[in-house]
């Protein structure tokens, strides 16, 4: 066979096994897909900028609404860079299984397709960074108008390189905990309980505003919250229905039991307020809503429509009482409310999926050979571990960098508020 022969049957055989359905469904991005999970990146960044930044600045005073704003852009900043430098790496490169590896760092040696998903590679770290950058911003919900800003970058950035990032390998890199099964379709452990917990501890360490919990001037602008929660709500069905990393039947189903389940939560919390103080607010339906969101969140893969209302209405009651014990029995001003509704909500829902999951209640179903006992198990053994990891490392940042930079402002700038303290500017312009 002469030379130009073979090369002519050599090229005809790649291009038939190029144009093989199988073979390019595993080579070559699904376009659809890719088109989805870009669109998702934005809905979750959407969460943050300016979905979060309003939900929380309508809930604090007029002086020191910029200030949160100025904290939440600030954390998406210096969040994005470490992502790039070194957090996806960290998370998604390697087998260990405490921590990944450094071979990623910058975003190099990023394939074409990332294994086991049909995006390039570039699109799930976009995805991923977009999720690394709302878990901090959602800890300063515990403490706004008191703390320092230097304090809250300089913590945030050490927080998540050692709180997110190995605990989101743990789970969702191939770490232990998901070598033992630990279920978690969004976050509810990786996102809500480390930052929960966090912010607990934090509000516990920096103490109460001036004034709490009796003498308080109500939030300055719950138009703006309810702006915020809105945007919250749309952008959840990035953060859940991404999730998938396909544009597919179970993102369909993610986003379908994703809005139940806030809405559910929503009436859920507006009934419990209505029956206690004989009115519903605005701030009370729109924390509910979100407690639905943080609760569905961790099982929104696994369940059904129906399982997403009894999951949602069970997010908002809990996490109602639980807002009340903390603020009212414990007195821990968790401004915000961030570990009753995110830390809570989070920690239920990754419980429950354990038993919604089952087909008999319409779920896909668990392991092949997993109980609902053994699933439960693992999953509360990995709250547990996150729950302390998460405690143990910001108590520790929290006293180390006390020695750096003061937590909270003095009183002088706490009084002023934190928008000309801190930054030199006010949102509004207020009037003598």
């Amino acid at each position: 066979m002469s030379s130009s022969l073979a090369r002519g049957l050599s090229g005809l055989a790649l291009l038939l096994l190029s144009t093989s359905p199988g073979l390019a469904a595993a080579s070559v991005p699904d376009t659809g897909s890719t088109a989805w999970i870009l669109t998702a990146s934005a809905l979750v960044l959407f969460m943050t900028l300016p979905g979060l930044a309003l939900f929380y600045g309508g809930l604090v005073h007029a002086k020191n609404v910029l200030s949160v704003l100025m904290q939440c852009f600030a954390i998406c900043c210096i969040v994005s860079v470490l992502w790039a430098i070194c957090g996806y790496s960290l998370v998604f490169d390697g087998d260990n299984a405490l921590i990944g590896s450094l071979s990623k760092a910058f975003l190099t040696h990023l394939e074409p397709l990332r294994a086991a998903t049909p995006l390039p590679e570039a699109v799930f770290a976009l995805y991923q960074m977009t999720f690394a950058v709302i878990t901090p911003a959602l800890i300063i919900g515990a403490f706004p108008e008191r703390v320092a800003f230097p304090f809250v970058a300089l913590f945030s950035a050490l927080w998540l390189l050692l709180v997110y990032v190995p605990v989101a390998h743990w789970i969702w890199g191939g770490g232990w905990l998901a070598m033992l099964g630990t279920l978690d379709f969004a976050g509810g452990i990786v996102v809500h309980t480390t930052a929960g917990i966090s912010a607990l501890l934090l509000a516990l360490l920096v103490g109460r505003r001036r004034g709490f919990p009796t003498t308080l001037t109500p939030p300055h602008s719950p138009g703006m919250t309810m702006m915020g929660a809105g945007m919250l709500w749309v952008g959840w069905f990035g953060f859940n229905g991404g999730s998938a990393l396909a544009a597919d039947a179970s993102a369909g189903n993610a986003i379908l039991v994703t809005h139940l389940s806030a809405s559910a939560g929503a009436l859920a919390w507006t009934a419990a307020e209505w029956i206690k103080i004989r009115k519903p607010t605005s701030i009370g339906i729109v924390t509910g809503c979100v407690a639905g969101l943080a609760t569905i969140t961790p099982a929104a893969g696994y369940v059904s429509p129906a399982a997403a209302l009894l999951i949602g209405a069970a997010g908002g009651l809990v996490c109602f009482f639980v807002t009340l014990y903390v603020k009212h029995r414990l007195v821990i001003d968790d401004s915000l409310d961030v570990f009753a509704v995110h830390g809570v909500g989070g920690m239920l829902g990754s419980l429950l999926l354990a038993v919604f999951a089952l087909p008999e209640f319409g779920g896909i179903g668990l392991a092949e050979g997993r109980t609902v006992l053994g699933q439960l198990w693992v999953q509360a053994l990995a709250i547990a571990v996150t729950a302390l990891w998460s405690g143990l490392v910001t108590f520790g940042l929290a006293k180390l960098l006390g020695r750096v930079t003061p937590l909270r402002v003095d009183e002088e700038a706490e009084h002023d508020g934190l928008d000309l303290a801190s930054h030199g500017e006010r949102a509004y312009e207020l009037t003598p």
